[in-house]
């Protein structure tokens, strides 16, 4: 029986299918486990396999010559020869490759990639899909069969593989993947409705969430509850600036206050009016995540900056992953963004200008696209708000796109320049893009900065990685990709699939989790600060940086 089904298989297909395996061996933007990698190959080596078996099939179908006996025997012998020494070859260069990356990210580097497990795991995925695919062949022939009863031979063949890749589709997509997201979304939605037993209400009555609280408690979310009750405190604040310092004003609206985007983006205003939110110096509108998650790192960090001198405001707009999202509908959370900031904005400049707060917009990961959209820059030229902080966007980003796409010769895609830097800049580990004008060009009247890393595959995700070298492998490259990265057809979208469900896992200052240092440099060039010296900075990144202060992302990108 096994004789007949390795007999069974394709001679092409699983030389190329091996080629496939050794090249998914390679490294792309993160460090990956023996278990991640060995998904990964044995998608790549079944791929590999169906690419090979479809090239066979159709150099029959044009009646091309073919090699016949002892030659036939001896290409064979030579290409599945080769083809075992480059995956051998592939899989003994593996703990290296990884190395590479880890080094850059300051990681401890393994001394095995676990080959054997890697080739086990890949075997058992390829086996598998191999599987689903002859069953798809069964069901085609099945479907053929019964059409040519009523159809002539060529057109049934059409209907069949129409009809059975709609069927397929359609149990796939239509059943399996919508029961998935339906029992996602119904775990996020338990998971953020539990109210942790250490967290109490707030008691000051100027907290979002207290007895005097236009917002009940229980209804703001987990993510709301956990991003109303951290943060600094005045007296956190006065002790590391050595100055006077407020009370930082947070407002969150949960997906359970209101039934409508509208609805709660009033309930905001509302809550932002109530707390003091506009009498503050610096006012921030937040788009968290996909679950509701607002980074810590960046609220934290500009509120220090400002001595507690700021109010923040978000809005939830679902309970699932950010990433989910991504591959399923980019454009999810817009039309809460786009409430949030109408309200704001519409009450924001009824005000007195000499008298109203500095108006700023947030958001990571999806939060970041988002936000890009709460606003037509076009309606606010009149009177525009002051800036914007967008982190990690991702690569269905827009105004990034936009931006990077007519970005000035020469600079790169990871750190791109755009124009002179008066209107948008972009920063990384490192700071920002040298601006043609130099590091002092003046800004015009919004400030807009995206901060983003090389290894960040949220934002530098592309489909044109299936058949192109993505741009960012171009040199010079990005200070945390690695010299060994290559781009290989097909591989490369695979690894970097892989690389986007992983971006939360990297360290730290790389991949999709943002640190604090960075955010406070981002912070101190979008809303000006000039009152910190670089003592006290350094000062402030070492504070944030401490191990209670690293609260990394949680697998939203």
């Amino acid at each position: 029986m096994k004789r007949e089904l390795w007999h069974s298989l394709s001679a092409g297909g699983l030389v190329l299918g091996t080629l496939f395996f050794a090249a998914s061996l390679s490294p792309t933007l993160l460090p990956r486990t023996f278990l991640t990698q060995g998904l990964l190959s044995g998608c790549s080596l079944a791929a590999g396999y169906g690419i090979g078996v479809f090239g066979v099939w159709l150099w029959d179908y044009m009646e091309l010559a073919r090699l016949n006996g002892r030659f036939l025997r001896a290409a064979y012998l030579v290409a599945t020869t080769s083809c075992a020494i480059v995956a051998v070859v592939s899989l003994s260069q593996a703990a290296r490759w990884q190395n590479s990356i880890r080094e850059l990210m300051e990681l401890e580097p393994v001394d095995t990639a676990h080959p054997l497990a890697v080739s086990l795991i890949a075997l058992a995925v390829f086996a598998m899909l191999i599987a689903l695919a002859r069953f798809f062949r069964l069901t085609l022939r099945f479907v053929t069969t019964r059409a040519k009863r009523f159809l002539p031979a060529r057109v049934s063949n059409v209907v069949g593989v129409i009809a059975t890749v709609a069927l397929f589709w359609l149990v796939i997509n239509g059943l399996l993947f919508r029961a998935f997201l339906r029992v996602a979304e119904a775990s996020f939605r338990e998971y953020d409705a539990l109210i942790e037993v250490e967290t109490e209400p707030p008691l000051a009555p100027l907290k979002t969430g207290s007895r005097t609280s236009l917002l009940a408690w229980d209804k703001l979310g987990r993510a709301g509850r956990e991003f109303i009750t951290s943060g600094p405190t005045r007296e956190d604040i006065s002790v590391l600036s050595g100055r006077a310092a407020l009370s930082p004003a947070r407002v969150y609206v949960g997906l359970r206050s209101a039934d409508t985007p509208e609805e709660r983006a009033k309930l905001a205003l509302e809550e932002l009016k109530r707390v003091g939110g506009f009498e503050r110096s610096v006012l921030i509108v937040v788009t968290p995540t996909g679950t509701g998650w607002v980074d810590p790192a960046a609220i934290d960090s500009v509120e220090y900056l400002h001595g507690g001198d700021v109010a923040s405001v978000a809005v939830q707009y679902s309970y699932l992953a950010s990433w989910l999202y991504l591959l399923t509908d980019p454009g999810y959370g817009a039309d809460v963004a786009r409430a949030l900031f109408k309200e704001i904005y519409g009450y924001w400049i009824a005000l007195p200008k000499d008298s109203r707060p500095r108006l700023y917009l947030h958001g990571i990961s999806l939060g970041a696209r988002n936000s890009e959209q709460s606003s037509d820059l076009i309606e606010v030229l009149r009177d525009p708000f002051d800036g914007a902080l967008w982190s990690g966007p991702p690569y269905t980003s827009r105004l990034w796109r936009r931006l990077t796409d007519r970005r000035n010769p020469g600079s790169p895609v990871w750190l791109p320049r755009f124009r002179d830097g008066s209107f948008v800049r972009f920063m990384n580990q490192h700071g920002e893009a040298a601006e043609p004008s130099g590091p002092n060009a003046a800004w015009g009247p919004i400030r807009i900065v995206y901060l983003q890393y090389a290894s960040d595959p949220a934002t530098f995700f592309d489909y044109r990685s299936l058949y192109r070298e993505p741009e960012w492998m171009l040199p010079p490259r990005g200070p945390d990709v690695s010299p060994q990265v290559h781009w290989y057809p097909v591989i490369t979208l695979f690894q970097l699939m892989l690389d986007m469900f992983m971006a939360t896992d990297a360290p730290i200052g790389f991949g999709h989790v943002y640190a604090p240092a960075h955010y406070i440099e981002a912070w101190k060039e979008v809303t000006d600060v000039r009152d910190w010296s670089a003592e006290e900075i350094t000062r402030l990144k070492q504070h944030l940086s401490k191990p209670r202060h690293r609260v990394v992302q949680r697998r939203e990108g």
